[in-house]
């Protein structure tokens, strides 16, 4: 992103890069046509519907969590294919995704056998797949762990059977949490051992997400060869419906200093908030950088930044500046594309950022909000 777009905007605010979007498609791209395999958007991470017309110039399709993403993957993504997968299914929603799936991915055989006659008197041929849990994962973050002990996420191998399988076409398996290909190919060898033996009455494997493909230093000659060499073991179809990695690094937080103050260190009140617009923060936890900011004590003026809410927690980081900040400066948050706009709040009545969208253009409004939006979610 230019910088002299900073001044341009309305603060807090996301700007999504279109060229950085871009350059991670391509990439991505690149994967799917030399290992043969789909890939998908993992609507959970990024559902800036806006450019979706750009994504599905890349990509075969979206996954949902749920049915109204699953919707807005049926409106917004034109032709691609909609997958969806939950943990359990209502019956009234179920009643809508047969209408719009082209696949539909259950946590259990239970909730297969459910919904099971829903589907088939749908009048379409929806794939029906399970998930299921090959116990085993290297996530450093239990909150994150799909495979942890006494997970909800899928079926283990001691709870399926020949039988559980009937009708379903494909097993998906999620264990990776923004890691490399490397923790991939650990992971195949325990899916095998535990289903390998079904996959021969299957059409296909969702190998899901979490895979960090668009990182820099992601080795994807070897999540290539990985791909191509399950294809041709098992002869079945391999999908990949990574969120993080399709918008990697490709937007940014733009935010303002309210004020400042001093409690034993150099305090900054911005106008953005870790809560509410970025609560990975403090859920993760982790540290976002800063455009021209370093580590505390790096530069000469250390600051810890928090956000106006009434919580006490909401502290983003201690970071460090050349000079002292004053009200009125702007700071601009990196790798804000993901996991912000779907998971953002009103808390404490705070107003939701605006969306805007770089390009080769300048940069221009996508969306804005106003008190209208926090009173309807109330």
């Amino acid at each position: 992103m230019k910088t002299d777009l900073y001044d341009k905007v309305k603060t807090p605010c996301y700007v999504i890069d279109k060229q950085l979007l871009e350059n991670n498609l391509k990439i991505l791209k690149d994967v799917r046509e030399q290992s043969g395999c789909k890939i998908l958007l993992a609507q959970k991470a990024f559902s800036m519907y806006s450019v979706y017309p750009l994504i599905m110039q890349y990509l075969d399709g979206t996954a949902a969590s749920g049915l109204y993403e699953a919707m807005l993957g049926r409106e917004e993504a034109g032709e691609g294919e909609v997958h969806v997968y939950s943990p359990a299914f209502k019956a009234d929603d179920m009643a809508e995704l047969v209408k719009i799936c082209d696949h539909i991915v259950f946590n259990s055989p239970s909730q297969y056998r459910m919904h099971k006659d829903t589907v088939l008197l749908s009048g379409r041929h929806i794939s029906c797949g399970l998930r299921v849990n090959p116990e085993y994962s290297e996530s450093e973050h239990e909150i994150y762990d799909p495979c942890a002990p006494g997970s909800r996420l899928g079926t283990v191998a001691a709870n399926l059977t020949e039988a559980d399988l009937e009708g379903i076409e494909g097993l998906h398996f999620h264990c990776l949490c923004e890691q490399g290909e490397d923790v991939l190919e650990r992971t195949l060898p325990h899916f095998e051992e535990k289903f390998g033996k079904y996959l021969s009455k299957l059409k296909w494997v969702n190998f899901g997400g979490g895979h960090h493909i668009t990182k820099e230093g992601y080795d994807t000659k070897a999540l290539i060869g990985l791909i191509k060499r399950f294809k041709s073991k098992y002869g079945v179809e391999v999908y990949l419906e990574p969120g993080e990695a399709v918008a990697l690094n490709a937007g940014f937080l733009v935010c303002e200093v309210l004020d400042t103050l001093k409690n034993g260190m150099d305090i900054a009140i911005v106008d953005t908030s870790a809560a509410c617009h970025m609560p990975d923060v403090l859920e993760m936890p982790y540290r976002p950088n800063i455009i021209g900011a370093g580590q505390p004590d790096e530069k000469k003026y250390t600051y810890r930044l928090g956000g106006p809410t009434c919580l006490a927690g909401d502290i983003i980081g201690d970071y460090s500046f050349d000079e002292p900040l004053k009200p009125g400066d702007r700071l601009v948050f990196c790798d804000m594309a993901i996991y912000t706009t779907v998971k953002n709040n009103t808390f404490n009545g705070m107003p939701l950022p605006s969306i805007y969208l770089s390009d080769e253009d300048g940069i221009r409004l996508i969306k804005s909000f106003s008190y209208k939006n926090f009173k309807s979610r109330i």
